[in-house]
């Protein structure tokens, strides 16, 4: 071929080639688009598969129908039928001449085996619409036919489908549910052991306690409350407990301790802000206005209290009022519980550097009388729970005009809104404010206040508030009390036949009627009562060791003999044996090891009110208000009915 000819030829064709080649192309790119939009198509169906709730069948056959409408759409699908055309040309598959055959065969079969003759007509016709639906154009390819075939026996499966992912679905939740709480548990493992490591380390400050001098009470107050700060929310509470007794403690000491009455380090911003996200979902600033999560208006051992401001409805208006927000501390609870993991690990391991048989049991016993201990504090970790004590004594405080009970807005686990008392202040900073003589009556005011309402809660209401610290009662310029923080309430009913035999029993030193008392009071009365007398000669040997004699003849006299110190060392008495009954080897029940605790607190806290008062005054006014009692109880039942008769009347007249 000569060149001209070749030139020709390619002149003739380049056209034709582009043509073809821009087809291929455009196939080629059709085709791989399509094939990358086929994941989207599978979207649907996997968002199924892993969505939380359960599959409904209606919603399987809805995507599946989706996908494999764009599985048709596929060129692929479109590609197979040209395919499908050229294997049947060639015989490569069934056609429609093998298909006529087939059929043929099976007209003359049934046609031949009929027992009623069939007419030619009826034949005729059958082969007329044969032919008619063999020419139509071919519909389906391979491809098609096949997913034909899948999408059926999807459809036949559908409910079987449905069942098995839901079930999937269900141990994958099991699943989820018990991996996130095999992470949490080893969150609060791990939480634990920073708590412990802190309490242990705070633990050690007992070997530098016990190398100061016996008498350098300033040396050993700085200790003290270094531990305590350090260890955590139960030493405060301990502390708090040791405080109201100060009389007990070297001034020093006491000095340091009374600090944690009054403040303790506050929360940091974080806990504050998880507090509210877990109760709210959303930080206090959303809530409250001037919310200033840096400055707490005071910290306890168990959380922080912000002064706030809020729309209240009041009277059916809506107004911005102050109010008080408390919020608990994170984890409380695991504090408590490692605090007395870690006495009851100190205690155990003192064994090895004091391996003396008669420790053993000692310890043991202090071990699970600290574990008991502990038991009192955690019922103050529930706000849901000082709420409901707390609303029980607003309602009482409403019959009285001495005493006070701020009033709830809302509570929940962490989070508790109470009025702000503008007017009143911690009564040790309001007597601090007054001198001279107005300070005496001032302080001889309170104590009064004080008492008859303690005789109310006891006499009256048979409870009374679990840890009446000085922090914990306010007082305003007239000396009225507003008492705060209802954590902890103490029920006696049932505890006064007990309650009284013990104190009798202390005061007169009567061995026998103590050792009876204690073991009924015991978490094991049952194991105590056959060691009864070995309580008692132990009882005998820690009395004769206090110089408490036992006052069997002339009672009053002896009292008197013994004057203001022997009363003192009696009373001193009595609480220092149900703080340290482990020596018996006994563990006094968790109720009446608080009962200790808040009768102490309150002790404290009347004999701190006589602070600089002499304790002549203070006896003197101790056994005439508690003769008035009856009295003083009446008259303010009636000034408060003859207020509320004002007040009714003033409303009718308005």
């Amino acid at each position: 071929m000569s060149g001209q000819d070749q030139k020709k030829l390619i002149e003739v064709n380049l056209p034709v080639l582009f043509e073809r080649t821009d087809s291929v192309l455009r196939g080629a790119g059709e085709l791989a688009w399509s094939t990358v939009k086929l994941p989207k198509a599978l979207l649907p169906v996997a968002h199924l598969l892993v969505r939380e709730r359960d599959v409904s069948r209606d919603d399987l056959a809805l995507e599946l129908d989706a996908l494999f409408r764009a599985l048709y759409e596929h060129p692929l699908s479109e590609h197979s039928r040209t395919f499908t055309l050229y294997l049947r040309k060639y015989h490569l598959i069934p056609n429609e001449e093998s298909t006529e055959n087939l059929i043929r065969f099976l007209v003359k079969q049934v046609v031949a085996r009929s027992p009623v003759e069939i007419p030619d007509v009826i034949i005729d016709e059958f082969w007329s619409f044969f032919h008619e639906l063999i020419d139509a154009p071919e519909l389906k390819g391979l491809v098609e036919t096949n997913l034909d075939i899948i999408r059926l026996v999807l459809r036949t499966y559908e409910p079987l489908l449905v069942e098995l992912i839901n079930k999937v679905k269900h141990i994958r939740r099991i699943n989820q549910l018990a991996i996130a709480e095999m992470l949490q548990k080893v969150q609060v493992l791990r939480g634990d052991l920073i708590i412990l490591r802190r309490q242990i380390k705070a633990i050690r400050y007992i070997k530098p306690f016990l190398q100061t001098d016996p008498k350098d009470f300033a040396a050993q107050a700085q200790i003290v409350a270094k531990m305590v700060k350090e260890f955590g929310p139960l030493f405060i509470k301990m502390a708090q407990v040791a405080a109201a007794n100060s009389d007990f403690l070297p001034e020093e000491i006491a000095k340091e301790l009374k600090v944690f009455q009054e403040d303790v380090d506050p929360m940091t911003p974080d806990e504050v802000r998880q507090a509210f996200m877990e109760t709210f979902g959303k930080p206090p600033q959303d809530i409250y206005f001037n919310f200033d999560v840096d400055k707490p208006l005071k910290s306890g051992s168990i959380g922080s209290v912000y002064l706030v401001k809020k729309p209240v409805i009041k009277d059916g208006v809506e107004i911005l009022v102050p109010i008080i927000v408390k919020v608990a501390r994170h984890n409380l609870e695991r504090e408590f519980q490692m605090g007395a993991l870690a006495i009851e690990l100190m205690l155990i391991s003192s064994q090895y550097w004091a391996p003396h048989s008669k420790l053993l049991p000692f310890l043991e016993a202090m071990s699970r009388q600290v574990k008991e201990f502990t038991k009192g504090f955690e019922q103050e970790l529930n706000f849901e729970d000082e709420a409901e004590i707390q609303r029980r004594f607003i309602k009482r405080a409403e019959k009285s005009g001495v005493w006070h009970v701020p009033q709830l807005y809302f509570s929940s686990g962490r989070i508790l809104e109470m009025e702000f008392l503008e007017d009143a202040m911690a009564v040790n900073k309001a007597i601090s404010e007054h001198f001279g003589k107005g300070r005496s009556k001032f302080q001889r005011k309170i104590a009064e206040n004080f008492l008859f309402t303690i005789l109310e809660h006891l006499i009256v209401h048979q409870e009374f508030h679990g840890d009446l610290h000085p922090g914990n009662v306010m007082v305003d310029a007239e000396g009225q009390l507003y008492l705060i923080d209802w954590g902890n309430a103490v029920d006696m009913r049932g505890k006064w036949g007990a309650i009284w035999n013990y104190l009798v029993a202390v005061v007169v030193a009567d061995t026998s009627r103590l050792a009876d008392v204690l073991i009924k009071m015991s978490t094991e009365p049952n194991v105590n009562q056959s060691r009864r007398d070995q309580i008692k000669a132990m009882l005998d040997d820690t009395l004769g060791k206090k110089k408490i004699r036992p006052l069997t003849r002339n009672p009053i006299k002896t009292l008197y003999m013994e004057g203001p110190k022997g009363l003192h060392k009696r009373l001193q008495g009595i609480m220092q044996l149900m703080s340290n009954t482990y020596q018996l080897g006994i563990i006094i029940q968790s109720d009446y090891l608080h009962l200790s605790r808040s009768i102490v607190a309150m002790a404290g806290t009347y004999g701190n009110l006589y602070k600089g008062v002499s304790k002549v005054t203070m006896a003197t006014d101790f056994f005439c208000d508690l003769a008035l009692f009856p009295i003083n109880l009446a008259k303010d039942r009636l000034v408060i009915k003859r207020d509320d008769t004002c007040r009714l009347m003033t409303n009718e007249k308005v």
